[in-house]
């Protein structure tokens, strides 16, 4: 009697184990694209060889509680949207602002940081403060982002407008004395004007395009609403704010 229940709970207790693995083993892997120029937001450390940033700490979160781990590939901003679009990426997250124009070929989760647009110049340049002062002058962005959208929009022929591939590219030209101005996300530009622009550059005239940052999801994507549902639950119990103070300094003020 005593053996007969000492083997029955033994393997009670082998195939709970047994169970507890499979379900480990079966958190499926995800395909998740990022751009690994967009500091603060994600970034390569060069000790740990790692990606780090704001965007991977969002990520890593929101997969844990979603159910899914992240698969992660970093590639040029330009060829992440398409990367979606077609499949070979599920899910997408580099500061990519929320557009009708990528909502008709990807989808997007529920906004998660709120942004703008912003020039840089080179310290010395008093001549730049508003968008109308760019006129006749060279102005760097990046390739494929909305910043370069509205540089065409706003000024046209009326500027040499030159997209770079990484936001490194654009700083260093504008560093190097290439173009006089350089107009990108405000968080990437304020980032890189503390550190290393710091003395060397400014930060200059009004946020231009409010916009909010989405994670890219492949269209009907399962992973939409789970992810959805762990945003919602990061505002609700400070996890949220908690990565926002750790890589911005102050959590964000409520509208």
């Amino acid at each position: 009697m005593n053996n007969t229940f000492s083997y029955s709970a033994i393997a009670a207790a082998l195939t709970l184990s047994l169970g507890s693995t499979a379900a480990l083993a079966q958190t499926p892997s995800v395909n998740v694209a990022t751009d690994p120029s967009f500091v603060p937001f994600e970034m390569m450390d060069p000790d740990s060889g790692e990606m780090i940033g704001f965007d991977m700490d969002i990520i890593n979160e929101v997969a844990r509680r979603a159910g899914f781990e992240v698969n992660l590939t970093t590639m040029e901003f330009s060829g992440i949207i398409p990367a979606v679009q077609t499949g070979s990426q599920e899910i997408a997250i580099a500061g990519i602002t929320i557009t009708d124009e990528r909502a008709q070929v990807v989808d997007f989760s529920d906004p998660y940081y709120d942004s703008g647009l912003q020039i840089i110049v080179r310290a010395d340049n008093d001549d730049v403060e508003a968008i109308d002062d760019l006129e006749g002058m060279s102005i760097a962005t990046k390739i494929g982002s909305t910043s370069y959208n509205f540089l065409q929009q706003e000024l046209g022929e009326d500027a040499d407008i030159t997209p770079y591939p990484g936001t490194a590219d654009m700083y260093m030209a504008l560093l190097g004395r290439n173009v006089d101005a350089v107009l990108y996300d405000a968080p990437n530009v304020a980032y890189f004007s503390q550190t290393r622009g710091e003395g060397r550059t400014k930060v200059v005239g009004p946020l231009y395009e409010g916009q909010q940052y989405g994670f890219v999801f492949h269209k009907g994507s399962e992973w939409l609403e789970p992810s959805n549902e762990a945003l919602a639950a990061m505002r609700e119990d400070g996890t949220y704010d908690e990565i926002y103070e750790k890589w911005f300094g102050e959590a964000p003020t409520a509208d």
